[in-house]
């Protein structure tokens, strides 16, 4: 069973920063991916950034130059730092870890249970 706890999240003003955090735990092999997706009512969810066990980050457009990405694969732990947030940041945002149960097994990805972010203008 794996499991992801997610902290952070919450009311802040526009231009505001928030960090949110995530910790996996469980039993498995192997983390090779995690990441931040967020949600909207009505929208797909569509991924935030991304880094995965090489340290290599990939983030969304609207998230360039605001978010931070961070890892330690060592402890399971990912965050994101959000600065100069704005009104259209509001989302729920889940955590995602992709990862291999057994060594040579496949690739199985698990999602948090979401946090609220909010951005009043």
């Amino acid at each position: 069973q794996v499991q992801l706890v997610e902290s952070g999240g919450g009311l802040v003003q526009a231009g505001g920063s928030l960090r949110l955090s995530c910790a996996a735990s469980g039993s498995f092999f192997s983390i090779i991916v995690m990441g931040w997706y967020r949600q909207v009512p009505g929208k797909q969810r569509e991924l935030v950034a991304i880094i995965t066990s090489g340290g290599d980050t990939n983030y969304a457009d609207s998230a360039k130059g605001r978010f931070t990405i961070s890892s330690d694969y060592a402890k399971n732990t990912v965050s994101l730092q959000m600065n100069s947030l704005k009104p259209e940041d509001t989302a729920v945002y889940y955590c995602n870890v992709g990862l291999r149960l057994r060594r040579f097994g496949a690739r199985y990805d698990y999602w948090g249970q979401g946090t609220q972010v909010t951005v009043s203008s």
